[in-house]
């Protein structure tokens, strides 16, 4: 089976945990998706870099050829405008990564203090001190079996006996009284509204005098 194109992957996964990529798509994919976040972000972080800039970059990290360093830069212009839809997460995503690298330098230098308050930033950011809402059960709720009907009983309304009689009676009534009322077909308006709604002229063909 044809792998997915590269930009479909990067569009839906740029920044997925690389565990969760690894269970997804193959080694070649996840090595290029993880070379195309690392570009993505010096990209981000240096926005006034040229072109060559950033060609030099991805080969001096990655030991690229120059034609595939030119062809991540024209991935990444393409992901820019896709991914701004979801800049809230990529600066999320950019947080956790920024507390967690505190945390491991925090403990790589045994400074506890500092660990356990990267460690509750962590855990307020992304609020794991809060349970998971409940999600609602949809599928268990049942569609009311309602019905239109013109049976008053079932509001506890006492019928009226003959009642179309009497709504045929009232409407002769009150026609009679209401003479000068007469029904009448639609018609089309005889009208022509490029005429009547026509943009004014810019220039008056006549001074206008107060």
């Amino acid at each position: 089976m044809p792998l997915p194109a590269i930009i479909t992957v990067a569009t839906a996964d740029l920044f997925t945990d690389e565990a969760t990529l690894r269970k997804k798509y193959q080694e070649v994919q996840v090595t290029h998706i993880l070379r195309l976040r690392d570009m993505y972000n010096w990209y981000l972080s240096n926005p006034d870099a040229h072109d060559r800039q950033f060609v030099d970059q991805c080969r001096s990290r990655y030991s690229l050829g120059k034609s595939q360093a030119y062809e991540d830069l024209a991935l990444i212009k393409k992901l820019l405008p896709a991914l701004s839809q979801s800049s809230r997460d990529f600066h999320r995503w950019k947080a956790n990564e920024m507390l967690l690298e505190t945390y491991r330098m925090a403990k790589a230098r045994k400074d506890t203090k500092t660990m356990e308050k990267a460690a509750s930033a962590y855990a307020k950011y992304n609020r794991v001190d809060i349970e998971d809402e409940q999600v609602m059960p949809y599928d268990d709720i049942v569609i009311q079996p309602f019905r239109a009907t013109m049976d008053p009983t079932v509001l506890n309304l006492k019928p009226i006996p003959n009642i179309d009689d009497k709504i045929a009676a009232m409407i002769a009534r009150y026609s009679k009284e209401s003479m000068d009322i007469e029904d009448v077909e639609y018609e089309e308006a005889d009208l022509d509204e490029q005429e009547l709604f026509a943009e004014p002229d810019s220039t008056p063909d006549e001074p206008f005098i107060v």
